[in-house]
């Protein structure tokens, strides 16, 4: 019995101490003055320079919410570009604190990586985009076609399930960055170029000719886009969770850049009080300060503002789509503040 007893309490330590060695990520960033955020770095709408060489993207916006909710201060943050190969071992050995790297949420990912995921700052789901001059305009017509496809992506799969399904043949022709598979389909490598549609619709702006190009009907997949975290730190997780409630939240209260400021002086509202700062204890909760969703918000806005921002100028309208507030129709929920 007594073998027993010590071995189960072997067990327990054993447990606790692995989960202490990925605790303590606030501290770390405390300690090193910025948030190091692992993003594609470009995919225009979601990370990419603009033409001052300043991040922008709804991605790069997560790193900066998180900064201004930890800090106050939107520019500690620290963007590291990294491929999709090479992504989910960065965020497991620690090189970078959070991956809102345009993700997908998946079971094996989610069960066998030691990573979280959060919640989802875009909705997608896989596509197709041809050459208007082969003159497709459904994915059934694609048998016997050469693609153009990241490698290291839930696309491969993806791709691989649906041809099959459909008893259709394909050529992949793999790349390790997206910008590689837009250069490849824009060179005549391949017929076709597969991914996530809303990165389609950012690949095709940079395509020497944009109207060349169709993005087909189909959607393919479901893919839920949001930012990781590793396992192992509930109090990080929490942090970039509800730092990406608190635009969703704000936005269905109808608070912005133009008046939380303005909310936070005179607002008699209890929802709102608690995500400016000025009741409760939401802040010391998650181990941060009063105004940490002030502060995020004032920094990026809420979440209509970062779509408008980022994702429609790509063509993607968020009328209608899954991307709306649950209370338009779509599926956008976050959890109450309180």
């Amino acid at each position: 019995m007594q073998k027993i007893v010590t071995l189960a309490a072997a067990s327990a330590l054993l447990v606790l101490s692995t989960a202490a060695g990925h605790a303590g990520t606030l501290d770390n960033v405390k300690s090193a003055g910025v948030v190091k955020c692992g993003i594609s770095g470009s995919v225009p709408g979601f990370s990419a320079p603009d033409d001052k060489g300043a991040m922008q993207g709804i991605d790069a916006d997560i790193c900066y919410a998180v900064a201004a909710a930890i800090f106050g201060d939107k520019s500690k943050v620290k963007f590291i570009a990294l491929t999709a190969k090479e992504r989910f071992t960065a965020l497991s050995s620690g090189e970078i604190d959070i991956l809102p790297r345009n993700t997908t949420h998946t079971l094996h990912r989610d069960a066998a990586l030691g990573i979280d995921f959060t919640y989802y700052n875009y909705i997608d789901g896989q596509g197709f985009m041809v050459k208007n001059s082969l003159g497709v305009k459904s994915a059934k017509e694609l048998d016997g076609a050469k693609i153009c496809i990241q490698a290291g992506t839930t696309t491969e799969l993806n791709l691989a399930d649906y041809f099959r399904t459909n008893g259709m043949k394909y050529t992949p022709v793999g790349y390790d960055t997206s910008a590689q598979t837009r250069e490849g389909f824009d060179g005549g490598s391949c017929d076709v170029l597969t991914s996530d549609k809303s990165q389609l619709a950012a690949l095709r702006t940079e395509l020497k000719d944009p109207s060349s190009a169709s993005i087909l009907p189909e959607t393919v997949s479901k893919e839920p886009l949001g930012p990781v975290v590793r396992q192992g730190d509930d109090q990080w997780g929490d942090i970039v969770r509800w730092t990406l409630y608190a635009l969703i939240n704000a936005e269905e209260l109808g608070i912005d850049t133009t008046n939380i400021d303005e909310l936070k002086k005179s607002s008699t509202n209890p929802g709102i009080k608690r995500i400016v700062g000025t009741e409760g204890t939401m802040g010391k909760d998650l181990g941060l300060g009063a105004d940490w969703a002030y502060n995020a918000i004032k920094a990026v806005g809420n979440y209509g503002e970062m779509y408008k921002k980022h994702i429609e100028p790509l063509g993607l309208a968020r009328a209608g789509s899954v991307n709306d507030l649950w209370t338009r129709g779509g599926i956008l929920y976050a959890p109450p503040i309180r």
